[in-house]
């Protein structure tokens, strides 16, 4: 049975006084290991994928400020900042983020968010003429076409147009006016 000399690796050196390169150099080759393990914890790639950059992030700047302790095995010293990040998401779940399809519901405001638009369109169309008003109304806020908007008031489909182009101008003109800057 014979004994061989350790290899002198990256892994053999301690990641106390290093510089960045070589930090990264380090953990650049724990990463694949670190990986599969934090896989097997957590059975989501992504989740594995976040807990690896993360503990990256920790011990990155933690080498960067020379506050890094100086481990005999950085494998194991990475996996425990791993574990430690991990058992923190349990114990925190408000910080974990959850993926979902839907949307999220609109909070509720008591009304107040639809009474101040309401009075701000209000406000908006008494800029306008009647005629102008009245093309925006039909046209915007109720839907209906061109022609169907020129049959209620008795005027052309032309007219229609012209007279809400002529109103979306002067709101937009208000609007501009009232941004800050």
């Amino acid at each position: 049975m014979s004994f061989t000399e350790p290899r002198d690796t990256v892994l053999d050196r301690p990641l106390d006084g290093m510089n960045s390169a070589e930090f990264d150099a380090v953990f650049t080759e724990v990463m694949p290991r670190l990986r599969r393990r934090l896989l097997a914890l957590t059975g989501n790639p992504h989740d594995a994928d976040d807990l690896l950059q993360d503990t990256y992030m920790r011990l990155s700047r933690r080498a960067r400020g020379r506050t890094l302790a100086s481990p005999q095995h950085p494998y194991a010293y990475a996996s425990a900042t791993a574990l430690n990040l991990l058992r923190d998401s349990w114990q925190r779940p408000s910080r974990r983020e959850t993926a979902t399809d839907r949307l999220p519901e609109p909070g509720w405001d008591g009304g107040v968010e639809r009474c101040e638009a309401r009075c701000a369109a209000l406000a908006l169309l008494a800029l306008l003429s009647p005629k102008e008003a009245a093309a925006v109304i039909l046209v915007d806020l109720e839907g209906l076409s061109h022609d169907a908007a020129g049959e209620r008031l008795g005027a052309h489909r032309g007219t229609v147009q012209r007279n809400r182009m002529r109103g979306l101008a002067k709101m937009r003109a208000a609007l501009a006016d009232t941004r800050p800057c």
